[in-house]
């Protein structure tokens, strides 16, 4: 198995269930380097698993993803797959970058020292070379001025944006959003999704999980959409969104544009 060289991320018949529940149903989908890749649903439709399954967070039950040509979490010796060690999982999620709903700043941790952490720790970079890295990223997500503030002293919308700029710092191949906006006030959505856009149009590889219709619209290559574990359908923004193919869309979206 090697994934096709035109694709960054190859997903193949993944399955995924909690006990009884299957979350995941056979999904299929391939990325491409520099695409954005935005995927729609309902809650419950299985996005923010797919995603956890990309870097390993949750393990696959049943297909494989490779990134960037490697397979994620596991090796293949023969027919069978089996999983890696865990410093062998970490060191893959260091090219495959996480931003969560939450956040997940370290509290007692300066902003700088949130960026700076993984790098020096898991990359094992030299701290002064990291604190350059750190001091250019927070320049630009819009943040130079609170190196030494602490997440709790920050809005949500600042808070996401040292979370984005913690994932770069690793210089990852791929970028993992999983809705990025959906914790924050209605006021500090768009600063949020001004640097994913700033990022999309650089070329970074992204998938993102959101409701936020409009910068789907504006930044996606394709727009995935999602039901009960399965992907409904997929294709470009103006198709998908504007002239959808599947009732289960047409329905979905006359809720929520």
């Amino acid at each position: 198995m090697s994934a096709p060289s035109d694709a960054m991320v190859e997903i193949r018949s993944v399955h995924k269930s909690f006990g009884s529940l299957e979350v995941l149903r056979g999904i299929d989908l391939s990325v491409r380097p520099g695409e954005v890749t935005v995927i729609l649903g309902p809650s419950g439709s299985g996005k923010s698993t797919l995603l956890r399954t990309i870097n390993h967070l949750e393990k696959v039950d049943q297909g494989w993803i490779s990134v960037d040509g490697t397979l994620v979490g596991y090796r293949r010796d023969g027919d069978k797959l089996y999983e890696l060690r865990e410093r062998e999982v970490l060191r893959q999620r260091t090219k495959i970058g996480f931003v969560f709903q939450n956040f997940n700043l370290f509290p007692h941790l300066t902003v700088l020292e949130n960026i700076i952490e993984a790098p020096v720790s898991a990359l094992r970079r030299p701290r002064k070379e990291a604190v350059a890295t750190a001091e250019k990223l927070l320049e630009r997500v819009g943040l130079a001025d609170r190196a030494a503030a602490y997440p709790g002293q920050l809005s949500g919308g600042q808070q996401q944006r040292v979370a984005i700029a913690r994932a770069l710092a690793l210089e990852p191949r791929l970028l993992l959003f999983d809705e990025p906006t959906s914790a924050l006030d209605p006021e500090l959505v768009g600063e949020v999704l001004d640097v994913i856009k700033d990022l999309a149009h650089g070329g970074t590889t992204m998938i993102v999980v959101t409701h936020e219709i409009g910068f789907a619209r504006e930044v996606a290559d394709t727009v995935v959409f999602m039901d009960e574990g399965r992907i409904v359908e997929q294709g470009p923004p103006a198709d998908l969104l504007d002239r959808p193919a599947q009732e289960r869309t047409r329905a979905f979206l006359s809720k929520v544009l």
